[in-house]
C-alpha cells in the first residue's frame, strides 16, 4: 500500500494542473487538492490497491480527476462544506463592495479583503433578522435556528448533540428562514 500512496502523492502537481480549470485561485486549490490527498488516505484500501492493479497512475489520475471534480463542482462535497461553503457567506456580506475591489471576486482570501469593505457591510439585515427571532412565539425555535446558523452545526451535528430528530430540526429551522424571509424587506 505503501507504494500506491506514494503514487498518489506523486501525482500531487498533475492534480493542481486540473484545479486551474475549476478556479485560478491558489489556496483554494492548494485546499482542494489537499483534501483530495485525504480522501485518498481514507478511501478502501482494496478499492484504491484495485485501481492501481488495473490502470497504474493513469487510474489513480482518473479518478482523482473526477473526485476533484465533484469537490470543486458539487454542494455536498467535503471540500465545499469544509471550505467554499465559508467563504461563499463572505462574499455575500462584501458582495456591495466588490465593485469597488473587483479582485476580491476572484481570489476568496480572508487576507484580500480590506478593512474599508466592512463599512460597506449591511448590518441593519442582521439586526432585522435578531429583532425577528426576538419576537418569534417560541424560545424553542429561535434557539435551534441560532445552533443552526449562527454557530455552524449541520442537521446531523445538531441532532447528535440535542437528541432531536433530524426531521423536526429542519422543519422547525424552515419555518424560522421562512418567516425571516416574508419579514426582511
Amino acid at each position: 500500500m505503501n507504494k500506491i500512496y506514494q503514487a498518489v502523492a506523486e501525482l500531487r502537481s498533475k492534480f493542481k494542473e486540473m484545479s486551474f480549470a475549476f478556479t485560478t485561485d491558489e489556496n483554494e486549490i492548494d485546499n482542494a487538492v489537499q483534501e483530495l490527498m485525504l480522501y485518498f488516505l481514507q478511501m478502501n484500501p482494496k478499492t484504491l490497491k484495485d485501481i492501481y492493479e488495473k490502470d497504474g497512475e493513469d487510474g489513480l489520475t482518473r479518478y482523482g480527476a473526477v473526485a476533484l471534480r465533484r469537490g470543486f463542482t458539487s454542494p455536498r462535497s467535503k471540500f465545499y462544506y469544509t471550505y467554499n461553503k465559508y467563504y461563499s457567506h463572505i462574499d455575500e456580506l462584501t458582495s456591495n463592495a466588490t465593485y469597488v475591489y473587483s479582485n476580491i471576486r476572484n481570489s476568496k482570501s480572508l487576507y484580500n479583503i480590506p478593512n474599508e469593505v466592512l463599512g460597506f457591510c449591511k448590518f441593519e439585515k442582521l439586526e432585522q433578522i435578531d429583532e425577528i427571532l426576538d419576537s418569534l412565539e417560541y424560545w424553542y425555535d429561535k434557539k435551534i435556528f441560532q445552533l443552526y446558523y449562527y454557530e455552524g452545526n449541520t442537521l446531523d451535528s445538531l441532532a447528535k448533540k440535542t437528541g432531536i430528530s433530524r426531521n423536526s430540526l429542519f422543519t422547525t429551522i424552515d419555518k424560522v428562514r421562512n418567516k425571516i424571509k416574508e419579514e426582511v424587506e
